[in-house]
């Protein structure tokens, strides 16, 4: 399925480019924000969006199988029966195909002429674990259809090199700051604590328990035991999200899998919940991951209260802040602002361009230039007004 958003060659002088999402066939909530990512893309550039219905299972096997026997990526293409769902007829200068997995590089299987069309490739590959390479088979994957592979895990950048033998660039999470910010008409932060997703059970026990009493304390956790965790819109789901951030106080955050140790193979990243935290003005209450990734993208005053939420008592930590508002106040605004400057998918799409030597378009130097002035004018409020 081809979306256009725009049939203008070049528009604004910017690059044509062309989307490849899972979306048509994954709808699961850790997708929602990268189809925040390829909307905003969409919106800067007037960019196409592919978005396959199905996986093509069967065109999949028999291409595999035709890479393990003859080691070549052309062949096992030719061999494999893609359905040609999608023929291009204008020349782009970007394909960016946006996977959540390493095992969906096939999709572009689905457009009959991608290689005589695009002038540069790149996939970006959301989550993948040094465990994942344990696996044969992955070195044999079509990674040789692209010229970039941009990775949402810091750990994998130097195994993707050696097993591709491709250049790959970390690129971090993002979000859409505008609508993640709570300035200028900020909400009332009515959710004491907010843990969405993955949690310590020592600390989510302590707030539930807290949560039982009878003065109010509202804490805000999942209860669904759903491993598909699926949603009928993305979009809605993400507004859910900023409004229930918004109006949290503090926001219980700990590394990306902190518990599923034999997936990640103890290795430790940052999750997308630190960025949206910080965006929407929360202040963070928990773990960074180790190492110098976090201290790169969260380099400023109180980006996180450190607490170890297995051992320390949380909510001594937010009575303690709760008796200094003006402080904590501070601490938002600072959070946002941060967020408002480094952490829009403007400027990882940035980097992305970058790579290829892509000038912005003059819709990206909008973006940023409204990210700049939301931000300078978030840094000048009177905390002791706004508190």
């Amino acid at each position: 399925m081809l979306i256009e958003t725009s049939l203008v060659k070049n528009k604004d002088n910017g690059p044509r480019v062309l989307v490849v999402s899972v979306r048509g066939f994954r709808s699961q909530v850790a997708n929602c924000a990268i189809y925040e990512f390829e909307d905003l893309i969409c919106d800067l550039e007037g960019a196409q969006l592919y978005a396959p219905k199905q996986e093509f299972d069967f065109a999949r096997c028999i291409c595999r199988l035709a890479k393990y026997a003859t080691g070549s990526d052309r062949i096992a293409s030719v061999v494999a029966p893609f359905p040609a769902e999608v023929v291009l007829e204008e020349e782009y200068d970007l394909l960016l195909a946006v996977f959540d997995n390493p095992w969906q590089l096939h999709l572009l299987e689905g457009i009959k002429n991608w290689r005589e069309k695009c002038r540069h490739t790149a996939c970006y590959i959301i989550e993948t674990w040094k465990p994942n390479f344990d696996d044969w088979r992955l070195a044999y994957e079509p990674f040789k259809n692209f010229e970039y592979i941009f990775s949402g895990t810091v750990n994998c950048v130097e195994t993707f090199k050696q097993v591709t033998g491709l250049p790959c660039h970390y690129l971090a999470p993002g979000l859409d700051a505008l609508k993640f910010c709570p300035y200028p008409n900020t909400p009332k932060r009515m959710i004491d604590a907010c843990c969405v997703g993955r949690r310590p059970a020592e600390a989510h026990q302590m707030l539930f328990d807290r949560s039982q009493q009878e003065d109010n304390f509202f804490y805000y956790y999942n209860t669904i035991n759903n491993t598909k965790l699926e949603v009928g819109d993305p979009k809605a789901h993400r507004a859910k999200l900023i409004n229930l951030l918004q109006r949290s106080r503090y926001n219980i955050a700990a590394h990306a899998r902190f518990d599923a140790l034999s997936e990640t193979g103890g290795h430790q990243e940052i999750g997308y919940r630190y960025f949206e935290g910080v965006a929407a003005g929360t202040i963070l209450v928990g773990m960074p991951p180790m190492g110098d990734v976090f201290p790169r993208y969260f380099d400023w005053e109180d980006a996180i209260v450190r607490v170890n939420l297995y051992e320390q008592n949380v909510l001594e930590v937010m009575e303690e802040l709760n008796n200094q508002p003006e402080k904590v106040e501070a601490m938002r605004r600072r959070n946002v602002v941060n967020s408002l400057r480094k952490h829009d998918w403007v400027y990882r799409w940035r980097e992305m361009l970058s790579t290829f030597d892509l000038e912005p378009s003059q819709a990206m130097l909008d973006r940023e230039r409204q990210l700049q002035q939301l931000a300078d004018s978030v840094d000048a409020l009177d905390t002791s007004l706004v508190c």
